[in-house]
């Protein structure tokens, strides 16, 4: 029996839920902690509350530092902002909008310009639907006054083989300092008449963005066949997990496309510390630790001559939701990817799940994991030559040798009986992939699926091998009278056509092998067949 019944209180007293005390010290407001004036309008961390000014004041010297500190984006240079109308990326727009407009001395000074991908066809969304988003995006982008350039997700399909290829490296001042840039474009604007207030660059008034033709009167829509293509392309996929990397393939090779045709030497995304963190353990799940310095990294320059910087990722998302609310910065938030399955659907919304559950008890949870991913290389991702770059990723192949992991058999054992001996086999894109892109391309369908422009540019690597290994074949001491042997160690593992890729008849040394004997390719990265 309980003691305290005697008490009036006890386990009969209790017929309500206990409530929780609040410490006398937490019913006044907080005053913030960098004017200390002010009454605290919210709490970013533990002990650090903000009034609206300082905050924003706090925000936007975030975003300028960190641009200043890694010093990539040149005054004058042309920056694309690839822009979703998420609420990071739409934050991002704002904050280059008011770095534009200050009059101070730490004015942004280089060229901006928008870039909006629908996705709409994948999202689930009716034609009718994906023209009220598109309109709500021009509405949003013509506000800005920068010009931007609106691409559907269909024209991926159409995209050139040479957007998996690195671009060269042209640097526009070669020797000269972020400094010496940064005074020289001052003074060059104080010579035009801009005076010292107007340092920054000339922005287009409003009104002025552009269409990615130019051409307003053209329909907004792509042809029903191109979306029927695209939907057939999603639809072969397996795994929502494979979708949503293939979702974010076609997505930056449009964006890379647009920057390089239009004069772009820097894409901007908004990929805040949270969705780091989460893209981090994700990408580690998935099979990409190699890679994680430049997935989830400020500067991405795989692509050579673009590069992708990520200026929010010091940002948690508790702090953009906090500033689009408080500054009523507008948004479009498009659907997510259609699944019939709720309840874990990929990895990423695992990942997501877990590192934001754990958050809500332990706060650092995620700066946690977003420094030790601060702390990586990315040598290993930086190839020494074309044939060791992966095709989709264009990162370094970090497979060596035989070690294929039983990949490439289980594939020759999945593919139907007709692909086997059809024109093209899925286990030949193998040895071209890295092993985190193995694993997605294991479930994007048949290989006629593929989009055009992956298909061509895996065939001419594949030929390119081919031409180099032949050579060197040739070159060899006893090349002429290698014969039988010269054949056997150019047996191609499953090359494209699972044939020998050669015109017929053509010469290995002095020699030839048989029209339609396979060949393997020797050499990174295929390795040589064991002796029998």
């Amino acid at each position: 029996m309980c003691e305290a019944a005697a008490d009036g209180g006890g386990c009969e007293a209790a017929v309500g839920p206990a409530r929780r005390r609040r410490g006398s010290g937490q019913s006044h407001p907080r005053t913030c902690m960098k004017c200390r004036k002010g009454s605290a309008a919210l709490i970013i961390r533990v002990g650090d509350p903000f009034c609206r000014n300082c905050f924003r004041e706090y925000f936007m010297h975030k975003f300028r530092a960190m641009l200043g500190k890694n010093r990539i984006i040149f005054p004058g240079e042309k920056v694309l902002l690839a822009v979703s109308g998420g609420p990071a990326s739409s934050a991002m727009l704002r904050q280059v909008q008011e770095g534009l407009s200050r009059e101070t001395a730490k004015k942004l000074r280089f060229i901006p310009s928008v870039i909006y991908v629908d996705e709409g066809a994948v999202r689930g969304q009716s034609p009718a639907q994906r023209e009220q988003s598109l309109a709500c995006m021009e509405t949003l982008l013509q506000a800005t006054g920068f010009p931007y350039y609106m691409v559907h997700l269909e024209q991926a399909l159409e995209l050139p083989a040479s957007i998996l290829r690195p671009g060269p490296v042209t640097p526009s001042e070669p020797g000269v300092s972020y400094k010496e840039a940064v005074e020289g474009f001052i003074q060059q604007q104080r010579q035009k008449g801009y005076g010292d207030k107007d340092s920054g660059t000339s922005l287009p008034g409003p009104g002025s963005g552009e269409s990615p033709e130019g051409a307003p009167a053209a329909p907004r829509l792509p042809a029903a066949a191109l979306t029927q293509e695209l939907l057939k392309l999603f639809e072969a996929v397996e795994t929502m997990t494979a979708k949503e990397e293939l979702l974010q393939m076609l997505r930056i090779h449009l964006i890379l496309q647009t920057a390089r045709t239009k004069g772009y030497t820097k894409v901007m995304t908004g990929e805040t510390c949270t969705r780091v963190a989460i893209k981090l353990l994700t990408n580690l799940a998935l099979g990409r630790g190699a890679f994680l310095a430049v997935d989830t990294g400020f500067k991405d320059n795989r692509h050579g001559d673009v590069m992708v910087v990520r200026p929010l990722r010091e940002y948690m998302a508790k702090e953009i939701a906090f500033y689009n609310h408080f500054f009523d910065v507008p948004t479009v938030i498009a659907p997510p990817l259609p699944t019939k399955r709720r309840d874990k659907p990929s990895f990423r919304h695992v990942v997501e799940s877990f590192l934001l559950g754990l958050q809500k008890d332990f706060p650092s949870t995620i700066s946690t994991v977003y420094r030790t991913g601060e702390k990586l290389s990315a040598d290993r991702a930086k190839p020494s030559c074309e044939f060791e770059r992966c095709l989709l990723c264009l990162c370094a192949l970090d497979l060596d040798g035989e070690e294929e992991l039983a990949l490439e058999p289980t594939l020759i054992i999945d593919e139907p009986e007709q692909e086997r001996n059809g024109a093209e086999r899925k286990s030949a894109y193998i040895p071209l992939l890295c092993y985190g892109c193995r694993l997605t391309f294991k479930e994007l369908g048949p290989v006629t699926t593929l989009p055009p422009y992956v298909r061509a540019e895996a065939q001419r690597r594949i030929r390119s091998v081919y031409s180099l290994q032949c050579r060197d074949a040739a070159a060899e001491p006893g090349g002429s009278t290698g014969g039988q042997g010269t054949r056997q160690e150019l047996k191609v593992l499953g090359t494209v056509g699972d044939t020998d890729p050669r015109p017929s008849g053509a010469p290995v040394g002095q020699d030839a092998n048989p029209p339609g004997v396979p060949c393997r390719m020797v050499g990174s990265p295929w390795a040589p067949l064991a002796p029998k």
